[in-house]
């Protein structure tokens, strides 16, 4: 998952865009990057892993000169966590074009291919968007004997890239001498938002991730960017938009709005924060239903993100609701880390219990989401050393039983405690005393009812159903056997490096 933001200007935008990243990091916190146009039509870029507030020192944003611009904040998808494959990406040819993409492409191999036996184009990393941008400039190399290229030829290009690739993308880029091209999947699966603001009776564009992006920075929505739509801003501040896919459907990931978006944030016309308390309505009324057997003392959510549902479902069912859970707000989503021994360390460093609230209680937790269980079955440990009677656990997102290859760093089935197994058996793996799940039809209520054009969401972690049908046996197989190649190379080079060290000391 990543976060994206571009900006058309007429002042410098640089501290503009520095601004916008810095509250869209909690959609990628491994690297951060951001690549102006200066007045000499200049690349000028600065991208390195960190985060945004350490990756961009004084010196680097008085380099970063110009009045338009693209950001990019990252964790790894595709390719690795290295800096070489931080974001925006760039080429010179044609024009000179750099890109930021937010999503995974599901084709990369063929695409890969492609693009070194048809045009020779050379992608130096891992990174599928790196891949994406080498086909966005090829297509718009079929337009280079054009004496200008013109919004209609870009618009075609993004035509062709969508009828080239396959998969989740929300885009941001820059070409040299003409300005900003954004564009979004035809399914809409990666959220990407357009705004505008008036500075000196002049209109300024931002494109980004989410809203909150324009909230900081001044400026007011103006709509969500359409599934398939292109948005071109020339170098004059006109702004031109066209339709580019055949048929686009509108498909919005459903995790964006159980855990990865800011409770703050509109992303297509729903407040993700109103979604989550309908989703604690929701599961609430299911609990004071089906589980009226439990005797809850208290209900305790699992922070933050779970806050909102956990208070909604204290009110529907009465009962006290406490912060049982101090957050160490310094440290970083364990969910997203790679390694499980990282992250069972990680969840000691980043809460503590407040052991007044648990102490001979009967608790029910709440959570977002069960995604491996190794956060959750800490978690209820704590409790339990806190002084808890009991432990319950409510999850507001249905059980996760299938990987995401849309952006979500899921990418094995083995990783997921609930795939192939019953709630019971979760349940006794977490040591939990009861297990609660949200349906996935009243999730699906909860969000869309600000909404109800949306008429399908991306669910496939909950339901197995890839809504751009190419993730069948044979690409889960080959996905697994590229992993396993990794991996195997990985330890390889960690053995190497454990030798020399061993010969040098």
């Amino acid at each position: 998952m990543c976060g994206i933001v571009g900006i058309f200007g007429f002042i410098p935008i640089n501290q503009c865009i520095y601004d916008a990243l810095t509250v869209l990091q909690h959609r990628g916190q491994d690297s951060a990057g951001i690549c102006t146009i200066d007045r000499l039509n200049r690349f000028r870029l600065r991208k390195a892993n960190g985060l945004v507030k350490d990756v961009f020192e004084k010196k680097h944003m008085k380099y970063l000169q110009g009045n338009i611009g693209i950001g990019h904040v990252r964790y790894p998808t595709a390719g690795s966590s290295s800096a070489s494959e931080a974001q925006p990406f760039y080429v010179n040819s044609p024009y000179g074009i750099t890109l930021a993409h937010n999503g995974n492409l599901t084709n990369v191999h063929e695409l890969r291919k492609y693009l070194f036996e048809k045009s020779r184009r050379h992608v130096n990393t891992n990174s599928d968007s790196e891949i994406l941008l080498n086909i966005f400039a090829q297509e718009l190399s079929n337009f280079q004997h054009n004496s200008l290229l013109e919004f209609n030829h870009i618009f075609k290009a993004v035509n062709a890239v969508h009828k080239r690739i396959r998969g989740a993308y929300a885009v941001v880029s820059m070409i040299i001498g003409h300005g900003i091209v954004a564009f979004r999947d035809p399914h809409g699966i990666r959220p990407l938002i357009l705004g505008r603001r008036v500075i000196k009776d002049r209109i300024e564009y931002m494109i980004a991730s989410e809203s909150v992006a324009l909230d900081i920075t001044g400026f007011t929505i103006i709509r969500d960017i359409l599934p398939g739509e292109a948005i071109y801003i020339n170098q004059q501040g006109q702004l031109f938009n066209c339709q580019c896919a055949d048929n686009p459907q509108n498909n919005p990931c459903l995790f964006e709005y159980v855990y990865f978006a800011r409770p703050d944030s509109f992303l297509d016309k729903i407040s993700v924060y109103s979604a989550r308390v309908r989703m604690g309505t929701k599961l609430g009324k299911k609990i004071s239903q089906k589980w009226k057997n439990l005797n809850i003392d208290v209900v305790i959510p699992i922070p933050e993100t779970s806050t909102d549902i956990a208070l909604e479902i204290a009110h529907i069912i009465n009962k006290p609701y406490r912060q049982g859970f101090v957050k160490n707000r310094y440290i970083g989503r364990t969910f997203i880390m790679p390694e499980n021994n990282i992250r069972q360390i990680a969840v000691k460093r980043k809460l503590n219990t407040n052991r007044a609230e648990f102490i001979n209680k009967n608790v029910l937790l709440v959570d977002d989401s069960i995604v491996r269980g190794t956060t959750s079955k800490q978690i209820i440990e704590m409790a339990r050393e806190a002084g808890a009677k009991n432990v319950y656990l409510a999850s507001a997102a249905p059980q996760i039983r299938f990987p995401n290859f849309y952006g979500i760093n899921m990418p094995s089935s083995k990783e997921l405690i609930a795939y192939k197994r019953k709630t019971e058996d979760i349940c006794t793996l977490i040591k939990a005393d009861e297990l609660i799940f949200q349906d996935l039809n009243d999730l699906i209520e909860a969000v869309n009812e600000e909404n109800p054009n949306i008429t399908q969401f991306e669910c496939s972690v909950f339901n197995g159903v890839y809504i751009t049908k190419d993730i069948d046996e044979s690409y889960l197989s080959n996905l697994q056997f590229i992993n396993d190649k990794k991996s195997k190379i990985i330890l390889h080079h960690e053995a190497e490096n454990l030798e020399l060290y061993n010969d040098e000391n």
